[in-house]
């Protein structure tokens, strides 16, 4: 299934929905207001929270912890490399692992060695926008959650 992400521009917090390729919306995304450390929510339509996404603080590298239904199902944790960005993931769902590019632009989620996903950040546009191609077989909304993360990480500063 192919996602698109496009981020609001003149926001308080991170808000924004989730559209899958038919362009129907999917998923929400909001974060908490005046908090210390990133905390976001990915809901369904009907505002049920799937994962509950937490930044760790006071880390040498960024690290992220994500949660359902209260219980943590995966730990993102960014790996020190020069050129290109790495990142491991531990999770309920398997072993995740995901290469960047060297702009941070392009990614490739690996599920176990194999690829999951694919994920691409436009180049011209006023708002962070991605595309996000996912395989069937994966959770949906769990490989969403890991492209918040990365966007967290890598572009949400520069708003």
């Amino acid at each position: 299934m192919k996602y698109l992400i496009r981020q609001k521009i003149f926001s308080f917090r991170d808000s924004f929905t989730i559209k899958n390729e038919f362009n129907e919306d999917c998923f929400k995304v909001y974060g908490k207001i005046l908090t210390i450390g990133n905390k976001l929510f990915l809901t369904d339509m009907h505002d049920r929270e799937l994962f509950y996404i937490e930044q760790r603080l006071l880390r040498f590298l960024p690290e992220y912890t994500i949660y359902q239904n209260g219980v943590e199902v995966a730990t993102v944790k960014k790996r020190f490399t020069l050129m290109r960005p790495s990142f491991d993931i531990t999770s309920s769902f398997g072993y995740f692992h995901i290469e960047g590019n060297f702009l941070a632009y392009d990614f490739t989620i690996f599920k176990d060695g194999t690829p999951a996903a694919v994920v691409s950040k436009k180049w011209f546009s006023l708002s962070d926008t991605y595309g996000v191609s996912v395989s069937d077989n994966e959770n949906q909304a769990f490989i969403l959650a890991l492209v918040i993360v990365l966007d967290q990480i890598y572009h949400d500063g520069k708003k």
